[in-house]
């Protein structure tokens, strides 16, 4: 007993536990009274016998076990937790409490089972009863089945799934236990009672006398439909509420429940899949194509009873449905054709929706076929056609049977009839919309109307049942014209339809409409009536509101005056208009007058032909007020527009009275119920009177309101027919032009595109210009709402005419078609389109598609070429291939009906030439342009194939099949693809690229869908095990897709659906589902979402390069790559990141993590050298192996221990990938902060490295590429140079990764090498580079080549070793390799060096083989490239390292500023290349490039030594040596900034933000300019601007273009976004051009791409449409006037003129445009009296010279407009106007001026004005004609001097005085300026003198170049404001060299500043000998500019560089260095020659 007191005292849960039994016992009895006491079911209490519930139910001692049965029955009854046990416990009570003999257990364990149930773990108890059923143990089996029975019969088979249990049925009826058996018997007929004859099937093949029994058993049971007794918890609520109704006789939830319950199981879905294809007799295909009937009769026999079983597996049937179809359409025996048409029946019923893809085949050979009479042949035939549609949707087979129904066989025309019935009671009046129905209505109307009978009844039938479907509201619009007897056959008619669907009546329909939206049944009974009578009751609107209402009806019913409001309206007029069209006969003139003369006052009438115009002026008025005051009831439309058709009718000669006419009928259109009858009356006259001046817009009007009550189609129809049968080409652009406008205000829909389209091709080939504008105008509206199908009806005409429509298209790209104003259809179906689902829209966007011509093309598609497609010989194929696409393309669009060539393409899609694969895929691109939405029906059959494509192993196929793909959905829409098993049968295949593929595209495709079908639930499962594919790009795009499948099926579906994965991989699963659920895009918005997801995505990618390193100059790529030096922030690639963050949790004790926190690598004193000592003694092994063995990773693993972290070193030398990444990730991390450690290992780590590269794992080698080009940008940073045992181990190693196959790797591992060449001498890698050729990989070898040949462009030839000779010899042998890319590689290495060394590269290369030879001098001569001077880089290459080096880190060393500015460069740099590459001079180019690749680190570096420097220039207050320029340190520093700035940094700084205004990111481009209007803003900061106006306008402009043709196409960005960035640029602009000063340096071609860019503008039309659209054309005006006013008054007229005469040229230009110039220009000739004396004349006369040699008088006569002749004649006679005879002076840069039409014109323009003026003028212009003075008086000539002297006196025309003294003084050599010089001081004369030779020298000089125009250089300075830079004197000289007084004119500029005096400098010989700059062309274009400007400062850079290394004088200024520090000529020699030699 004592043992009995040692338990009792023990707890309770411990006592269940107990090894005693009696202590069990007692604890199982407590803990019952225990849980029975608790009553929260979540009390803690509960948890603590979680773990125990198991062992109550399985205890070994049987009485024990009944206790525990009770306790754990109320435990799950009452806990909380109890669900977690479900798994155990019930698999316990299987085990262990089935078998046992007593009952009462049994029946507990029974209970337990059912409770588990109700609490929700239904699955869980199935699962393991069904796992008991395998049991050897009959018992529990018995045991089982009658669990599952009851939970069945208390449950319901909702919550029990008997889809398992019907599996295992027939096993169980043949086990060898009677007890097994009953019982199996007694669950099937409780199954039975649940889904009754569904189950038949499954147990069809059960022991007959089995069957019988159960046949018996089931007859017994009661009809009614079966209710569950018993509730989950969760539906318990509902149970409660169910007793209540039932109290009240209602059973309205349950019925609904019921409703839904009935059909869940579908019988189909229970039955096991048989696959019959492979059963087939191996000779089916060629006995059913037997000559004996027997033999065919035999084959379909067999395939008879194939198909008799209920469910086939998935297949490709289409041959035997081809066999099949041919019995059916050509056998002539009619047994046959009812046997093969049973077997169609079979297939269709076992494949269901899997057969729709062959429907479209079979369904016009079985209706056709119906032709037969026998009874059983036209049984068998609606048997099958009625399976068949059962396979697919009405929608796809529609075309086929409209086909039919003309037929003219009777019997067809009845069974079709038929057909159609039995169809549309299958749909509801969703499925039937009203696009399907219409056309369906219309052919059997015509029906109704057939002399046979059986036609007549079959078509009523089948608009009676339509009407049942859909109720009368849809129908009765097609129903207008059939006359009562027969609108009340169809009634009855429809009254005796069964619907499929079971409702009683239209309303049902009509509430059953309204069920979708919500998407469940209406919450209790009488909601739902309310709703049903709601619609009854006030009849609102046409009754396509309720197909409208099916997202939002219910709610929008609840308020009826909505609809009732709006719609009723809508629907009376449309009634109103409907019926009167058809109803209205012509009335005779006789009736008109007598019913005119009712409503019309007497006066009225008897006036209307008076023979004085204003009685009847005074007649119409009157008309028109009792027409304004009549009701529209009363008003005979008719009659009226009679009476004003009466004599003089619309011959009508007063205006006047002809407006009022016109207005008339426009307000009796408007105000009556006019018909078509009186439109037609009328419309010949209005056509007649629209192209009138006066009366024309009148008419328009009228014709508006005619088509507003007639329909716009039929009108705009009739106006058409009339306008082009009439001669008048004004009628007929005015029509054209109506037309257009008409198409915006009313939309399109309905009108006949093929009748517009053949007179819009008359239209085009009009003589008339202004009807073929209109006809391209109409088109272009046409374009808005048909798309880009419409451009291939015009394919043929002229190349010309063509290109104008092109260019009218371009212009409506991206628009959207207004939204229809006017037109009554469009206020119902406007309602129609918001609601529908997706249906109704895509109508709305497919009926313009219908309207296009389709040609029939399957009688092309004949058998021969259906079986060419399948010849086994390629080329055969490819030649029916080549067919197929002819008859496409020829047929341009085409009926669905294509025959056999489905089948035929679909064998093609796996051809195993991949050629045919592409071009098949082509031809279905084709075909789903050519027949449009109809393609739909093909989906199945092709489109699911060309899925299969996607998996195809190459890209280009890949990418095809893609495209193919996409065009099809365009079409078809996803509808179509996501319905049924195909796409997730396709998902299923384990083929990595066909799933990578397939997901991308529905991530791509599902956000954009509002609704989805619901099949799209069976990739679910697919998408899970793509989570968890071998590939990692396949679980890339499965993670993307993941949110998308999310959106559409929601996360409990989507969570539900991982029920059946492994436990592992549903953990995982889950967790990326959570993360999926928080990305989530909403459905509505969804385009939105997707679109903005990428964009997040990309943005760090777009900020990168702000943070990149000092990148070396060497590397020719640029590489966004992260900044080293935050390499601990954005730097580390997030992968890195992610690795790190990850490993802190992860690991368990805090020791190891506090391990970590050291530093990685242990500094050991000399540690290194002792290494490297310890390899020359050999004491180690040298570094040398071509694959690692164990002992050198031994040796390193050792060598390491004493300088790496442990943990880090295990992480290093793990087995395990992963690790090395982590290791990777840490090294990356602690890169910056231990430095010295990194230093101090780098050998090791290196070695370390090259062990990774011969790892496999991908992962880790990029990982290693990252690590390693941070690392050598840290190496350069520090100046640390590697040892050679460093880059011994290291480098050759890394050469061989340089032949990766990936190309990634391949470029990392070229960038790695590149930034090496900054810490080891090229001229030493080049020997370990020049190793790596001997590799045996090609990739290597090409590689290492082309690595070499960049080495010797960067540093010359000095790194060729041993010697340049040796080294191209070997180099050379490479020409002959068997791989192309190193041939290429060799060649284009070697024409490297050719570059940079000339000819003496064929010394060096010894001798060549002919045929290398030849290839190499093939390859020089098309490289073309002259050889330029050795590269810059050419100096002794140590030093040159060092500088850079040294200038490197002088740039790291230096403020934030500046540091900055270095960083940016690489955007800059690329900024720079882009603008270059768009210069149109690619020799230019190419000159260039090389010199930007080495320098610009110059350039920039420079920065920090220039600065340091400039306060030495003062403080060496310098000697006479060099007779300097003094600087005193005051006036340095007020003078401008911008000269200094060249080299400072606030110059690179605003290049940079200059270059960020182009940016293509519209945020970058509006930050900069924000920067920009700061700097503008302050006018002591706009200084800083001066010298890059040119340069920021170029970056405008290329801006203002990008948003011409990129963003504003782009329809995912805001046009808010554009319209701001707009708003920046104009409002710089205007900052910009109220300076002067600055406005004034924009050189002629600047101004002229500026102007093109802001009339371009102006004129954009998608402007206009925007809100602010207008305010920005307002700014864009107010700027062009500025810019007018303020430029530079000769560059800005030049550039005008140069602008007009590109306009008038260019032909897609619009006269507008040319308009638009042309206004400017006469804004300039109306400033011209003010601005006169500061043109160049000379210039703008040359322009408008060329101007008239491109266009002379009868050129220009010949422009459609007179205005640029105008123009010229007003800018010329203004001119001479203000210059009198002077103007001819100005003739000076025109060659042979005798040519010139200008000098005869202004010859002219002089007399005609001397003409006008008398005697005086007459002798000046005498003067000017003849160009000689004798005849001039005196006086005259003293005049002339005197105006010529104030000129030289006057501070702004001092040049030109001086030029037009030098012309003077040449023509009249005699002259004597003497008395002009006396009186004038000493300085004054010798200026004069010594302008004059300056002049002369210059013009000698100019002698001596042959060139076709010049201009004075230095008058040319003149005219230009005192500050402008080189960019102005160079953009605008002519084709010659810029002398040097350009130069001296600048020193000059440059002195003043400085306040030192100028006389001594004008002695000077001119300094052409040092700066000649190259010629530049005419208006340079502004590309060519910023070229000419970035080289100039490349110059100026270098010289001072290099002066630099040589003298210990700095210079301040950029472009002046040379000139402006220097006392004479011999000075500057000694500096150059000086220069040369440190160059050397």
């Amino acid at each position: 007993m004592g043992d009995d007191s040692e338990w009792m005292k023990l707890p309770v849960d411990q006592k269940c536990e107990h090894k005693l039994w009696k202590a069990r016992l007692s604890g199982y009895e407590e803990a019952l009274k225990i849980f029975q006491k608790i009553k929260d079911e979540k009390s803690p209490e509960w948890s603590k016998y979680l773990g125990l519930i198991k062992k109550f139910v399985t205890d070994s001692n049987a009485v024990v076990q009944l206790k525990g049965l009770e306790a754990a029955l109320v435990y799950v009854e009452n806990a909380h937790v109890a669900g977690k046990t479900t798994g155990e416990v019930v698999s316990g009570v299987v085990s262990k409490v089935f078998n046992q003999p007593k009952a009462k257990a049994k029946e507990l364990g029974i209970e337990i089972c059912l409770m588990y149930i109700e609490i929700e773990k239904g699955e869980a108890v199935q699962e393991e009863l069904l796992k008991g059923l395998d049991n050897k143990n009959p018992k529990i089996i018995v045991a089982c089945i009658e669990t599952l029975r009851k939970a069945l019969s208390e449950f319901g088979s909702k919550i029990v799934l008997l889809k398992p249990i019907i599996k295992v049925l027939p096993k169980l009826f043949e086990s060898r236990e009677k007890a097994v058996r009953d019982e199996a018997k007694l669950i099937a007929v409780e199954i039975y009672r649940w889904i009754r004859d569904a189950l038949r099937p499954p147990l069809q093949n059960i022991n007959s006398v089995q069957l019988k029994e159960l046949e018996e058993e089931w007859v017994k049971l009661p009809t009614g439909a079966p209710k569950p007794t018993r509730f989950l918890r969760s539906q318990q609520e509902l149970e409660a509420k169910l007793e209540q109704q039932q109290a009240a006789g209602g059973d309205a939830e349950g019925g609904g429940d019921d409703g839904d319950e009935v059909p869940q199981i579908d019988a189909y879905e229970l039955l096991e899949a048989v696959e019959i294809l492979s059963k087939l007799p191996k000779d089916f295909y060629d006995k059913i194509e037997a000559k004996k009937w027997q033999e065919r009769k035999e084959a379909l026999e067999a395939v008879e009873v194939l198909v008799k079983n209920p469910k086939l597996e998935a297949g490709d049937y289409a041959d035997l449905v081809k066999a099949l179809k041919k019995v059916v359409g050509k056998d002539t025996n009619v047994m046959l054709v009812a046997l093969a048409a049973k077997c169609l029946t079979g297939l269709a019923v076992g494949l269901r929706k899997k057969f729709g893809q062959y429907a479209g085949h079979v369904v016009p050979t079985i209706l056709e076929k119906f032709k037969e009479k026998k009874p059983q042949v036209v049984q068998a035939l609606q048997e099958a056609i009625d399976a068949i549609f059962l396979t697919t949707t009405l929608q796809n087979i529609s075309e086929d049977v409209l086909a039919v129904m003309d037929n003219k066989n009777p019997t067809i025309k009845q069974q079709t009839s038929l057909f159609i019935a039995r169809s549309f009671r299958h749909c509801t009046a969703s499925t039937l919309p009203k696009s399907l129905l219409k056309p369906f209505c219309a052919a059997l109307l015509k029906h109704i109307n057939d002399s046979a009978p059986e036609v007549r009844d079959a078509a009523f039938e089948a608009l009676g049942t339509a009407l049942k479907v859909v109720g009368e509201k849809a129908v009765n619009p097609f129903l207008n014209d059939v006359d009562k007897l027969k609108l009340d056959k169809i009634k009855e008619c429809s009254e005796k339809v069964e619907l499929i669907h079971g409702k009683k009546a239209g309303l049902a329909a009509e509430k059953k409409d309204l069920k979708p939206g919500p998407g469940r049944t209406a919450a209790s009974g009488a909601a739902g009536d309310k709703d049903t009578k709601d619609i009854s009751a006030p009849k609102p609107g046409p009754l396509k509101k309720a197909p409208a209402t099916k997202a939002g009806g219910p709610p929008k019913k609840g308020k009826p005056a909505a609809p009732g409001g709006t719609g009723s309206i809508g629907t009376k007029n449309k009634k109103g208009v409907e019926t009167k069209e058809i109803v209205e006969p012509e009335l005779s003139i006789e009736v008109c007058e007598e019913k005119a003369s009712a409503v019309l006052p007497a006066t009225c009438i008897q006036l209307l032909d008076s023979s004085n115009w204003k009685e009847r002026l005074a007649c119409m008025e009157e008309f028109q007020k009792a027409v304004e005051l009549m009701d529209r009831t009363e008003m005979p439309c008719q009659a009226l527009v009679r009476m004003l058709a009466k004599k003089p009718g619309w011959k009508e000669t007063n205006f006047q009275v002809m407006q009022m006419k016109l207005h008339i009928v426009a307000l009796i259109a408007q105000k009556g119920n006019f018909s078509k009858t009186s439109a037609q009356i009328v419309l010949d006259g209005l056509v007649d009177k629209i192209g009138d001046v006066k009366c024309g817009n009148n008419a328009k009007e009228a014709m508006t309101a005619i088509a507003e009550a007639c329909m716009l189609p039929w009108t705009a129809e009739q106006v058409m027919s009339m306008a082009f049968s009439q001669k008048n080409p004004k009628n007929q652009s005015e029509t054209l032009n109506w037309l257009s406008n008409a198409i915006k205000e009313f939309g399109f829909s309905g009108l006949n595109v093929k009748a517009f389209i053949s007179n819009v091709k008359t239209a085009l080939a009009a003589t008339n210009p202004a009807v073929r504008t209109s006809a391209i105008t109409l088109l272009g509206v046409m374009y808005l709402y048909v798309g880009p199908s419409l451009r291939m009806f015009f394919e043929d005409e002229k190349p010309a005419l063509l290109s104008q429509i092109d260019a009218e298209f371009e212009k409506m790209q991206g628009q959207s078609p207004p939204a229809p104003t006017r037109g009554i259809s469009k206020h119902s179906t406007s309602g129609t389109d918001e609601g529908e689902d997706g249906d109704e829209p895509d109508d709305a966007g497919n009926d313009v598609v219908d309207l296009l011509p389709r040609t029939e093309i399957s009688d092309k598609i004949t058998s021969e070429l259906v079986s060419k497609i399948g010849d086994k010989n390629w080329k055969i194929r490819k030649e029916g291939l080549d067919e197929v696409a002819a008859i496409i393309n020829e047929a341009k669009f085409i009926q669905p009906n294509i025959g056999e060539l489905p089948a035929a393409l679909k064998g093609r899609l796996n051809d195993s030439n991949k050629i045919l694969v592409q071009q098949t895929l082509n031809i279905l691109q084709q075909l789903a342009v050519a027949m449009g939405p109809n393609i739909k029906q093909h989906v199945k059959n092709l489109g699911i194939p060309i899925i299969t494509v996607l998996g195809d192993s190459k890209n280009n196929v890949r990418a095809a099949a893609l495209a193919t793909v996409n065009a099809w959905a365009e079409q078809t829409g996803m509808k179509e693809w996501l319905e049924g098993e195909d796409l997730s049968e396709e998902l299923k295949k384990e083929n990595p690229f066909l799933r990578q593929e397939l997901l991308g595209w529905l991530a791509e495709k599902l956000p954009t869908l509002r609704s989805t079908p619901t099949d799209l639930i069976l990739c679910v499962p697919h998408l899970y095990s793509c989570l968890e594919d071998r590939n990692g790009d396949v679980r890339k795009k499965a993670q993307d897709a993941l949110p998308f499948f999310m959106m559409h099926l929601g996360y409990e579906k989507m969570a539900k659906a991982t029920g059946k994965l492994k436990p592992t991989s549903k953990d995982q699963v889950l967790a990326m589902l959570e993360k999926a659920k928080a990305n989530m895009p909403a459905k509505p918005a969804a385009t939105a979402k997707a679109t903005s997801k990428p964009m997040g995505g990309s943005a760090p990618a777009k900020f990168q390069p702000a943070s990149a390193p000092v990148e070396d100059s060497l590397s020719g790529t640029v590489e966004p790559k992260q900044d080293p030096k935050k390499a601990k922030a954005p730097g580390v690639s997030s992968k890195a990141k992610s690795a790190q963050g990850k490993k802190a949790p992860s690991k368990t004790s805090l020791k190891e993590d506090e391990d970590k926190s050291g530093p990685i690598f242990i500094v050991v004193p000399n540690g290194k050298e002792q290494r490297m000592k310890d390899e020359k003694g050999l004491k180690v092994l040298k570094w040398n192996f071509t694959t690692p063995r164990d002992e050198y990773i031994e040796q390193l693993k050792a060598q390491m221990s004493s300088c790496v972290a442990k943990w880090l070193q295990d992480e290093m030398f793990h087995s395990d990938f992963q690790h090395h990444n982590k290791a990777l990730a840490v090294m990356v991390d602690h890169l910056e902060s231990e430095k010295e450690g990194v230093i101090g290992c780098l050998d090791l780590i290196l070695k370390w490295l090259t062990l990774r590269f011969f790892d496999t794992n991908t992962s880790v080698l990029m990982k290693a590429l990252e690590y390693l080009k941070l690392l050598f940008t840290l190496l350069s940073e520090e100046e640390y140079h590697l040892t050679e045992n460093e880059a011994s181990s290291f480098i050759p190693y890394l050469i061989l990764k340089v032949g990766e196959p990936k190309d990634v790797i391949r470029k990392d591992v070229r960038a790695i090498l590149n930034r090496m060449c900054l810490v080891y001498p090229a001229s030493k890698m080049f020997p370990f580079i020049m190793e790596g050729t001997k590799s045996k990989n090609s990739k290597q070898r090409a590689e290492c080549l082309e690595e070499l040949g960049c080495l010797v462009e960067s540093y010359g030839m000095n790194v060729c070793q041993p010697t340049p000779g040796k080294a191209l010899k070997e180099i050379a042998i490479h020409i002959g390799d068997r791989d192309n890319a190193v041939r290429n590689a060799a060649l284009n290495t070697i024409v490297t060096v050719y570059n940079v060394h000339g000819d003496q590269v064929f010394k060096l290369i010894g001798t060549l083989s002919e045929k290398d030879m030849s290839m190499l001098e093939e390859r020089i001569k098309r490289s073309a490239k002259r050889p330029s001077a050795a590269p810059i880089k050419q100096v002794e290459e140590k030093p040159q390292r060092a500088q850079n080096i040294s200038s490197n880190a002088n740039m790291l060393r230096k403020g934030p500023a500046e540091d900055m500015s270095s960083k940016l460069k690489i955007m800059y740099r690329t900024y720079r290349i882009q603008a270059r590459s768009m210069s149109g001079h690619p020799e230019a180019a190419q000159m260039v490039r090389r010199e930007f690749q080495l320098d610009l680190d110059e350039i920039e570096n420079d920065n920090g030594t220039v600065r340091c420097e400039m306060p030495e220039l003062v403080q060496h207050k310098l000697d006479d040596i060099f007779e300097p320029v003094l600087i005193p340190e005051p006036k340095i520093r007020a003078v401008s900034p911008h000269f200094d700035d060249m080299h400072s940094n606030t110059a690179s700084t605003i290049n940079f933000i200059i270059s960020q205004v182009a940016s293509g990111d519209i945020n970058t481009s509006i930050q900069a300019l924000t920067q920009i209007d700061e700097v503008l803003r302050q006018e002591d900061k706009a200084e800083a601007m001066s010298g890059h106006i040119d340069q920021f306008l170029i970056a405008t402009f290329m801006q203002l273009r990008l948003i011409y043709n990129t963003h504003m196409a782009d329809e995912k960005l805001e046009k808010d976004e554009i319209i701001k960035l707009y708003s920046c640029i104009i409002g710089n602009m205007i900052s910009l051009f109220q300076i002067e000063s600055l406005a004034r340096e924009a050189s002629t071609g600047v101004l002229k791409d500026l102007m093109h860019g802001l009339i371009t503008l102006m004129l954009d039309s998608r402007i206009e449409d925007l809100e602010e659209g207008q305010q920005v054309i307002r700014s864009v005006n107010l700027l062009v006037v500025k810019v007018l006013e303020k430029s530079d008054q000769t560059n800005i007229l030049s550039a005008l003129l140069v602008l007009l005469q590109d306009s008038l040229l260019a032909t897609a230009s619009s006269p507008k445009f040319s308009e638009l110039v042309m206004k400017c220009l006469w804004r300039m000739v109306r400033l011209l009296p003010d601005t006169i004396n500061s043109i160049n004349l000379d210039r703008i006369l040359l322009d408008i010279h060329i101007f008239m040699k491109v266009f002379p008088k009868e050129k220009l006569k010949q422009c459609k407009s007179e205005f640029p002749v105008r123009t010229l004649k007003t800018l010329l006679h203004t001119l001479c106007k203000l210059k009198g005879p002077k103007i001819l002076d100005h003739l000076t840069m025109i060659d042979n001026k005798n040519e010139s039409e200008l000098e005869a014109h202004l010859c002219r323009m002089m007399k005609h004005s001397m003409d006008q003026t008398g005697s005086k003028s007459e002798k000046e212009t005498e003067k000017g004609a003849s160009r000689i003075d004798e005849k001039s008086s005196k006086a005259k000539v003293n005049d002339f001097l005197a105006e010529i002297f104030k000129k030289i006196g006057s501070k702004e025309n001092t040049k030109e005085g001086l030029a037009e003294l030098y012309e003077y003084k040449k023509k009249y050599s005699d002259a004597d300026i003497e008395p002009f010089l006396k009186n004038s001081s000493q300085f004054f004369q010798s200026y004069v003198e010594r302008g004059l030779r300056v002049i002369e020298m210059e013009r000698e000089g100019k002698g001596r170049i042959p060139t076709s125009a010049g201009i004075s250089p230095q008058m040319e300075v003149t005219c230009m404001p005192a500050p402008a830079s080189t960019m102005s004197s160079l953009g605008n000289t002519n084709g010659e060299e810029v002398g040097p007084s350009v130069y001296l004119e600048r020193l000059k500029i440059l002195r003043q500043r400085c306040g030192l005096d100028n006389t001594k400098q004008d002695d000077r010989p001119p300094l052409t000998s040092l700066l000649s700059k190259p010629a530049v062309p005419a208006v340079a274009s502004s590309t060519d500019m910023l070229h000419s400007k970035l080289s100039q400062l490349r110059e100026s850079r270098e010289q001072h560089q290099h002066a630099d290394l040589d003298s210990s004088q700095p210079h301040p200024s950029g472009a002046a260095t040379a000139s402006s520090s220097t006392a004479n000529i011999d000075d500057l020699k000694k500096r150059l020659e000086r220069i040369k030699s440190s160059r050397k």
